[in-house]
């Protein structure tokens, strides 16, 4: 057996490697690597920059100093008329509640289908294993194209409304939760199944008694952080015609001074909702995963 010399690292034999010269050239190595990605990274984030500030309409200089011009208006003016904004929340009530709704089913759906593509795309789950880059695919097209990009082609198609905004969500959610389940599934203990499948149990029975019980508390964990995600992205559609208050905080920007305190008010509204959702999900994702409420 080699004997290693203190200091140099070099094993006391005519072809011996110096471990500790090796391990200097790798780290200058991956120093080196990492500089020259870093220097990539900087010119194309300053050669991005230039080439936005030129193609905008101001410079971004200019415009910096009157960035907080808007806000600024929105909340003197909301200021003076705060006895007017319980009413305008209570006006703008029926479309938040309807931004909700389409949150609410959008997850609901996209879950369902999730979960669909999660077990086809799923190495030992799937019931035709051929089909499980089909199943991957799928999800990966479904989650790569944003919830606006499809929402701005099914309102050319169908028209203004929740519907369009509530398919667009759907199909992001399924792509987005088919990747998030099939991790969960890769992690399932196969013994259950095995079990199973010695009694003589089907695909649907060694699913339902064998894995849902086991991803059933990651499942809703996640699903309930997506309806976070999703009541905030059904507001921002209602900017490009899906309804909900989003439309309703378009409509009151647009009008600009002398509307202001209705869209303060909606904001405020809609701010308050997004909170209320996070804490509670929080809550109930805490109680599944860990057997206890949020802290």
């Amino acid at each position: 057996m080699p004997t290693v010399l203190p200091g140099s690292l070099r094993p006391n034999t005519p072809g011996g490697i110096d471990i500790r010269a090796d391990y200097l050239t790798l780290t200058r190595r991956r120093r080196m690597y990492t500089g020259i990605v870093l220097i990539v990274f900087i010119a194309l984030f300053v050669s991005g920059f230039r080439i936005a500030d030129m193609r905008n309409a101001g410079s971004f200089a200019d415009g910096f100093a009157h960035v907080l011009d808007f806000p600024r208006e929105v909340v003197i003016e909301a200021w003076e008329k705060a006895g007017n904004l319980p009413g305008h929340a209570a006006r703008a009530f029926p479309a938040l509640v309807e931004t909700f709704n389409i949150a609410m089913v959008s997850t609901i759906v996209g879950c369902i289908l999730g979960t669909l593509l999660a077990l086809g795309g799923t190495r030992g789950l799937a019931y035709w294993p051929r089909l499980i880059p089909l199943m991957r695919r799928t999800s990966d097209i479904c989650r790569a194209v944003p919830e606006i990009v499809i929402a701005l082609v099914l309102i050319f198609v169908m028209g203004g409304g929740p519907i369009p905004a509530m398919i667009a969500i759907a199909i992001h959610t399924a792509g987005a939760q088919g990747k998030l389940f099939s991790e969960v599934n890769e992690n399932v203990d196969m013994k259950p199944l095995e079990g199973l499948s010695s009694v003589g149990a089907n695909w649907w029975q060694r699913t339902w008694l064998g894995v849902f019980p086991q991803v059933m508390p990651n499942y809703l964990s996640y699903s309930l952080l997506r309806l976070e995600i999703n009541v905030r992205a059904s507001a921002i559609l209602g900017f490009v015609g899906a309804g909900g208050i989003g439309a309703e905080l378009r409509n009151a920007m647009t009008f600009g001074q002398g509307k202001f305190d209705e869209a303060a008010a909606i904001f405020l509204m809609l701010f308050a909702t997004i909170v209320l959702v996070d804490q509670t999900s929080s809550w109930m994702r805490n109680s599944l995963t860990e057997g206890r409420g949020g802290q």
